[in-house]
């Protein structure tokens, strides 16, 4: 499937952090040459409400206004939160400011609680699913695109002045179900990012959306595929343990894919690692670092990962 534009980009959940330490790393980021960064959209972090964290489209914000080449979106936002002409405006005042380096990662919303909690509906499977749709449907119309296959006739609002680029940005839908949001990838996404908890069903996901592309006239191609997985890199093969160890603590459970990713281990390691999921179509990688992106982890990908795999 076709490229999506950043070969790595580290997935940095605002979780626990003061927004000093978060600008540091994507100052530290930038500085490297790490293309992404990428944030959660969570009224508060999932199971976890009395932690600190920062909404994550205001924290977008503020750091593309404190950078100028790093690129930020979120995986994903939740379609559930924003009006879809809001989200369609405020994601096209984004790219403009930021002179058009907005990602735009969308998705139908995952933990129940915190919309309860803050008196959003939740609803159905089918219920959120349609709600992406219809976030869909307008953003792309507003970002100028032809929307591929029937729609439900959504109002349409005026957007001027329009995204930097023909198109928008890059949209990216998160999620493996194949009657729901596959198709959805299929019919508007530019990118399709493959979640954790997804990574032990990749090659069966990447052909469903393959015949979901078909059904709609589009060309398979034309969807790239992004992979989400922790990744746990040291310089050397003794410290190997201890880092899997800490990976297991924080990223252990079932839907955070360690195992099944396997990125684990050394530059060497990693490197293998990710050029055999390049054979197997995916574009590009976003990490979650297992020491939740320190500096030195953050160098030693720049400087003996990135290069053998730009």
């Amino acid at each position: 499937m076709a490229s999506g534009g950043q070969r790595i980009g580290i997935y940095l959940p605002q979780v626990g952090f003061g927004y000093d330490e978060i600008l540091a790393r994507a100052w530290q980021c930038e500085s490297l040459g790490i293309e992404t960064l990428w944030l959660m959209d969570h009224l508060h972090p999932p199971e976890m409400p009395d932690v600190p964290s920062f909404e994550g489209w205001t924290l977008a914000t503020a750091l593309l206004s404190e950078t100028t080449r790093l690129r930020v979106g979120h995986l994903v936002l939740s379609a559930t939160f924003r009006a879809p002409a809001l989200l369609g405006k405020m994601a096209t005042s984004l790219d403009v400011i930021s002179g058009g380096r907005l990602e735009l990662g969308l998705g139908s919303g995952s933990y129940a609680s915190e919309h309860e909690a803050a008196g959003i509906p939740w609803g159905s499977a089918r219920d959120r699913a349609r709600k992406l749709e219809e976030s869909l449907e307008v953003v792309s119309a507003m970002f100028g695109r032809e929307v591929r296959g029937p729609t439900r006739g959504l109002p349409i609002p005026s957007n001027v002045p329009p995204p930097v680029r023909d198109g928008g940005p890059r949209i990216h839908v998160g999620g493996v179900g194949e009657r729901l949001i596959l198709p959805l990838v299929a019919r508007y996404a530019d990118v399709w990012n493959c979640p954790t908890y997804g990574i032990a069903q990749f090659d069966a996901k990447r052909e469903a959306l393959r015949r979901h592309c078909e059904r709609v006239g589009r060309d398979p191609s034309t969807v790239a595929c992004s992979l989400e997985a922790v990744l746990v890199l040291v310089g050397a093969e003794d410290e190997v343990a201890d880092a899997r160890a800490l990976a297991e603590r924080r990223f252990g459970g079932p839907g955070w894919g360690l195992e099944e990713g396997g990125f684990v281990g050394t530059p060497e390691t990693i490197v293998r690692r990710i050029r055999s999921f390049r054979e197997r179509g995916v574009d590009s990688f976003i990490l979650f670092l297992h020491d939740r992106g320190a500096p030195e982890t953050l160098r030693l990908l720049a400087e003996r990962v990135l290069p053998e795999v730009s």
